[in-house]
């Protein structure tokens, strides 16, 4: 019986099956992705404290909110869809267990609702941490518990599909990077799931009242093998994204697959140790411990971006090249299709990943100077670097691409998709930068009030601070009104686009199926083996990419730089003689 259909534009193959999960947890996503905006002018417009909007327990409850929106359930929900067209549509397979996939998004649905509910009737103001000795409602923690099942019942059916693939022979050779990638983050949101599942458990029980005590230092640890890990995640999946768009748009393949795999397996072995900036004050953890992790783990981490940040640009500066793009160091840039949303959210999250979330995170994880910045605003700001932008922006890079190849729908308002990447990178870039200098100046990362109004001790912070949240608050609006474009963008293209199949109607937007004469196909094509390119080979004469190793020294000259003036304003306020 024919379950598979081919996009005409771009090639791919889907089963009738995994298009509509990929669909419904797309949507989903975008549903998390409103809430968390809406929330998130909340959060920015009252940390701006000329406007100051929320009063303190509303801010909290719309912190908490806004964090596990933007980055749990937005998030996951969209990685979801990745894994099943990684696996599904890229190896040209049927995907395993479908009816587990949708009991697995069912479980998400209701696990997000009900931890939104809980948020939204007050008594859950706990942040996204919800550290021990503060307490949730039960629904709270219930909730989370019930959606990281589903993501967990997500992550065995992409394996699962793994497995059909290689048993059915639908290709040769490994699986494709871009599979190998997703694979990856699968392997870390498995590690990342069993921590969440050792305290939140516990902690449900400890809300009901079959627990009477959880220890604060112990939480703490084991909540971030949860909450730092599933950002490591966030990295496979959308370093793996970067390799799908550089392969679409300019037919570029990775200068060296072996080199690009051996970094996700870096991932694996090192990147969730990263979680130590976040306890690295904390008194239950040893020396010795902080040491490792702060050095030779955050090294070979670190080493494995690198090698992406490089043969990510590096493989499309090689296909630009080999068209014609040849004049001077960085034609193959100019030439680059700006226009296109696709290109220029893909390329903005990876500038802004690598030049702002890397460097502030090696600062952040060194443990010297972890201790000026430490609960101050440059946390968030550090993690918006790589989630808000670096993650989020590939997402949405990625939307463009599939609207019209998985929805069988035209953009909507292209000129407004055309633009959306570039007010969504600024904003957030500006309300970014000011918050680090805002952190570095020591504005902390979560109070309410700068001013600090009614404290018995009171606190000045200097002048420049509030300049700097002030700048930082426009930067944040200005981002959101980035998110809003996306969202417009999105939605309309899903109800109004122009119609690329006759069949692709308002339901089938949201999960359903195309016409049955659509899925023609039984079986698609084995999906051949790449030949080998000359620049893999060994001894291959020239120097490929000049203009991503001029990027590349670039990046080196602003991390020792910015190092530098870390150091000399750790030793300012540190004094030793």
């Amino acid at each position: 019986m024919a379950q598979f259909r081919v996009c005409p534009d771009s090639g791919f193959y889907f089963d009738k099956s995994a298009e509509g999960l990929m669909k419904a947890n797309a949507v989903a996503g975008a549903v998390a992705l409103l809430v968390a905006g809406i929330l998130g002018l909340g959060v920015i417009l009252t940390r701006w404290q000329e406007v100051h909007l929320l009063p303190a327990d509303v801010f909290y409850q719309v912190l908490t909110g806004h964090g596990i929106n933007a980055l749990i359930f937005w998030i996951i929900f969209f990685e979801m869809a990745i894994l099943y067209f990684a696996s599904s549509t890229l190896l040209r397979t049927r995907i395993a267990a479908p009816r587990w996939a949708w009991a697995g998004f069912v479980l998400m649905i209701v696990g997000a609702v009900m931890n939104n509910i809980a948020v939204l009737q007050g008594n859950s103001s706990v942040m996204m941490t919800s550290y021990a000795p503060m307490q949730a409602a039960p629904h709270f923690y219930l909730g989370l518990i019930l959606f990281a099942v589903g993501a967990l019942i997500g992550c065995f059916v992409f394996l699962g599909t793994l497995v059909i693939a290689r048993d059915d022979h639908t290709y040769e050779g490994s699986i494709p990077l871009v599979t190998f990638g997703a694979l990856t983050a699968c392997i870390i949101a498995v590690f990342t799931i069993a921590c969440g599942a050792i305290i939140l458990v516990p902690t449900f029980l400890w809300s009901i009242g079959y627990i009477t005590h959880i220890d604060a230092a112990m939480y703490r640890v084991i909540w971030w093998g949860l909450g730092h890990s599933s950002q490591q995640i966030n990295v496979a999946a959308h370093v793996s994204v970067w390799y799908l768009i550089v392969g679409v748009l300019f037919g570029a393949r990775p200068m060296s697959e072996k080199v690009s795999r051996s970094a996700f397996l870096l991932y694996i072995l090192f990147l969730q140790l990263a979680s130590a900036h976040h306890i690295l004050v904390d008194p239950g953890i040893s020396s010795e411990w902080k040491v490792f992790n702060t050095s030779y783990a955050m090294y070979l981490a670190v080493l494995a971006s690198m090698v992406h940040g490089l043969t990510v640009p590096g493989s499309m500066e090689v296909a630009q090249r080999a068209k014609g793009y040849t004049k001077g160091m960085f034609e193959w840039l100019r030439k680059a299709p700006w226009g296109n949303p696709v290109f220029s959210g893909f390329f903005f999250s990876l500038i802004i990943f690598g030049f702002i979330g890397g460097i502030t995170g090696v600062v952040m994880g060194t443990e010297q100077i972890n201790i000026i910045i430490h609960n101050t605003i440059y946390v968030p700001a550090h993690f918006h670097a790589t989630v808000a932008v670096g993650t989020t922006l590939t997402f949405m890079a990625l939307t463009y691409l599939l609207i019209p190849v998985l929805f069988r729908r035209a953009l909507f308002l292209p000129a407004v998709a055309r633009w959306q990447p570039y007010v969504f990178s600024a904003g957030m870039t500006l309300m970014i930068l000011f918050m680090l200098g805002a952190g570095t100046l020591g504005v902390s990362r979560r109070h309410w009030d700068m001013d600090f109004t009614g404290a018995l001790l009171a606190f000045e912070y200097p002048g420049t601070a509030y300049t700097m949240m002030a700048v930082a608050g426009i930067g944040g609006v200005l981002g959101i009104l980035g998110g809003a474009m996306y969202l417009v963008v999105t939605v309309g293209s899903l109800l109004f686009g122009k119609k690329l199949d006759e069949s692709a109607g308002l339901f089938q937007s949201f999960g359903f199926p195309l016409a049955p004469s659509t899925y023609n196909i039984t079986q698609p094509e084995r999906l051949q083996m790449a030949p080998k390119l000359a620049v893999e080979e060994h001894g291959s004469g020239g120097f490929e990419a000049p203009g991503t190793f001029a990027l590349a020294l670039a990046l080196l000259v602003c991390f020792v730089v910015y190092y530098y003036i870390n150091w000399d304003y750790l030793a300012s306020v540190w004094p030793l003689s």
